[in-house]
């Protein structure tokens, strides 16, 4: 029976780790609980957030890359980004001052949702695993990731720094429009190289 490798229980965890940050999001509204369940939702963002590039890391310096690693970790960010921006646009456990707009939540879901589906759709078409993350993709999930901090931490940023929520959010979902069509061609490339018997 194989072991589960470091930076796969790490990944596990960032994923577990949705279900109390979930939870303390909920309380983000009620006013006895309000600044600590959003102090608790930063603390364990920054967790999340900082281990997602330990676990590749280590899987580089140990050695440890595996086909479940290159799934899960990229599922890990997908689960955690999609009930953050589902929460932070929700007008029920929202971040006083800072409503994440209702088109950037679904531009931030559609992706994820885009991205899966093709996955879903390359396979059962070639019979392979695909994934092939590419740099747009990584600056997308950094300005997601960096929104969603910003936007925890609204409330106490200087007047001067007002603006940052709004100046992530917006390009946060302009990368998202760009990976979805960088993915896209990626992707149809894949198909049709494998069709063609090409090597991808």
């Amino acid at each position: 029976m194989n072991r589960i490798s470091w930076p796969n229980r790490i990944t596990l965890t960032r994923i577990v780790l949705v279900v109390p940050f979930v939870m303390v999001l909920m309380y983000l509204q009620d006013p006895e609980w309000s600044d600590w369940a959003r102090w608790a939702a930063l603390i364990i963002f920054a967790v999340m957030a900082l281990t997602d590039g330990l676990d590749g890391y280590l899987a580089r310096k140990l050695n440890a890359e595996s086909a479940a690693g290159k799934i899960l970790d990229p599922l890990a960010d997908k689960i955690l980004i999609f009930f953050s921006v589902i929460l932070l646009a929700h007008p029920g456990t929202h971040v006083e001052g800072a409503l994440l707009p209702v088109e950037v939540a679904i531009i931030a879901v559609g992706k994820d949702l885009i991205v899966v589906i093709g996955f879903c759709v390359i396979y059962f078409s070639t019979s392979r695993v695909y994934v092939d993350p590419r740099r747009i993709g990584k600056w997308c999930t950094l300005a997601q990731l960096l929104m969603i901090i910003v936007v925890l931490l609204a409330p106490d940023l200087p007047q001067s720094l007002k603006p940052l929520p709004s100046l992530l959010w917006w390009a946060a979902s302009i990368l998202a429009v760009g990976t979805v069509i960088r993915y896209f061609q990626l992707g149809h490339r894949f198909v049709l190289q494998h069709e063609s018997g090409g090597r991808p």
